[in-house]
């Protein structure tokens, strides 16, 4: 009962501060230039704990839906007209892909229940909805998945009603902002006027079509064509990237090396590897935190056994350790290296569609990837984003496509993370206010990050993706 209550105080502080939206003006002055004021993401000392706090960045990451969030999508100034919108999805809430060895399974129910918290008003009418979509052509293997979860108890990995809510609300929000407010979509738009792509995931398919029935609701299925991605990196034909993978490698062996130091971690992992009656070696493998993480976001007591119970305390070190991680990790710039390539194939796609767009194309406007944690966070980190909190459940990250009334050729872009604007945090675009009085980031920007400076931030002599992935002796 103690966590409980620990747990409800928790809850209630971070729906406070979720409802207080997390953006300080700060002004920077370099060479005694005051630049604007500018909004940035990280970290707001008003609101936020001085120290990161473990517990209060866990319900971060768990995103229970509360209060209707702010945000800054599809704000601009009014001679400007939306072209084009780009949304990237991490799935909602899920439940755990792995189990604490021999302690009971978190019993939480993945039916979808109507008049059950977490309540979203569209939901019976998304499940009728779904229903009905029994006959939708996918691409293969998505057409055996399905539509949305459906087991008493949620099987490994399988997205929960918390889930299917999160997306419910971030298509509702970008329904009125793109379609009722900007009219990005016309009332009879047709099947080629959507980009849909998901991995081949129940919990990524079901994410998807909860956005999009936010987004749409009761589309017509006939319209709906999801295409499948075998890829996590959403790379399609341009996987092979042998230098990336090297990155990967040198960055894993980063992390490990980083948990050897930690003797408190190890400490921890063997505390709970006596509780749970299992070689430490075994329960670090079992990655205690993923499903640690689901008895925190859904209120259920962690596991005990006759030897004691899992606790807090244990979380905390866990937890902390992670978030060490994710600071070094920006140090190391192992990471970013990895990021560079693995995120080039889908921006490249991206730029060309929005590419389209500017000649007026008026296919694929509006494009949904729904993906994973590890499709997000090569993304924003490749943009620059180092500042940006690891992707949370249903995090949303979102390219604008602008175009000036006042000079019809003239293009701009804008970057969302989460409904902030980070436009000005990237690395193709931070330096753009200091000297330009443009209140948004020129589209050639963004191409020519991806089509070059990508290469260049790599270092070497690469100036295409095939180059720098089969660069020697890196």
């Amino acid at each position: 009962s103690n966590l409980k209550h620990l747990f409800m105080c928790l809850l209630a502080i971070s729906i406070y501060f979720s409802a207080i939206v997390h953006l300080i003006p700060v002004s920077t002055a370099k060479n005694g230039v005051s630049s604007k004021s500018r909004k940035r993401i990280m970290p707001d000392p008003v609101t936020e704990p001085p120290v990161t706090d473990p517990v209060y960045e866990a319900l971060l990451y768990c995103n229970i839906p509360s209060v209707a969030e702010r945000s800054m999508e599809g704000h601009a100034p009014h001679h400007f007209k939306l072209v084009s919108v780009h949304v990237f999805i991490r799935h909602g809430d899920r439940y755990p892909l792995y189990v604490i060895p021999k302690t009971k399974r978190p019993e939480i129910d993945c039916t979808l229940v109507a008049n059950r918290k977490p309540y979203h008003p569209k939901l019976e009418a998304f499940i009728s909805h779904m229903s009905k979509g029994s006959g939708a052509s996918f691409e293969s293997p998505l057409n055996s998945l399905p539509l949305y979860p459906n087991h008493p108890l949620c099987e490994m990995g399988e997205l929960t009603q918390t889930g299917v809510v999160q997306h419910l609300q971030n298509g509702q929000l970008l329904r009125d902002i793109y379609l009722k407010k900007h009219k990005l979509l016309p009332n009879d738009w047709s099947a080629d006027q959507l980009y849909l792509e998901t991995t081949g995931k129940s919990r990524t398919l079901q994410s998807g079509l909860a956005l999009l029935y936010g987004f749409l609701p009761d589309f017509d299925w006939k319209k709906i064509y999801f295409r499948h991605q075998p890829s996590a990196l959403f790379c399609s034909g341009s996987c092979y990237c042998p230098v990336r993978n090297q990155y990967l490698e040198k960055e894993q062996r980063r992390q490990y090396l980083l948990r050897l130091k930690n003797s408190q971690l190890e400490k921890t992992y063997g505390e709970m590897a006596k509780i749970v009656d299992v070689p430490t070696k075994q329960l670090r493998a079992a990655n205690p935190i993923d499903s640690m993480l689901c008895h925190l976001c859904h209120n259920v007591s962690f596991p005990c056994t006759r030897n004691g119970c899992v606790d807090m305390e244990h979380f905390k070190v866990i937890k902390t350790h992670q978030i060490e991680d994710e600071r070094e990790r920006r140090e190391k710039k192992l990471y970013l290296g990895y990021s560079l390539l693995g995120a080039h194939p889908i921006l490249n796609q991206t730029i060309g569609r929005m590419q389209r767009a500017t000649e007026g194309r008026k296919e694929e406007l509006f494009a949904l990837y729904s993906a994973h944690d590890v499709t997000l966070s090569p993304v924003l980190s490749a943009l620059g984003l180092s500042e940006a909190r690891f992707p949370r459940f249903a995090a949303r990250l979102i390219f604008e496509l602008w175009q000036d009334r006042e000079k019809p050729n003239e293009h701009s872009v804008r970057i969302l993370y989460n409904g902030v604007d980070v436009t000005f945090h990237t690395s193709f675009c931070q330096d753009h206010h200091k000297r330009s009085p443009k209140p948004m980031c020129p589209f050639e920007n963004l191409v020519r990050f991806v089509k070059r400076d990508m290469f260049v931030a790599l270092g070497g002599s690469s100036t295409n993706y095939y180059d720098a992935c089969h660069r020697e002796g890196f």
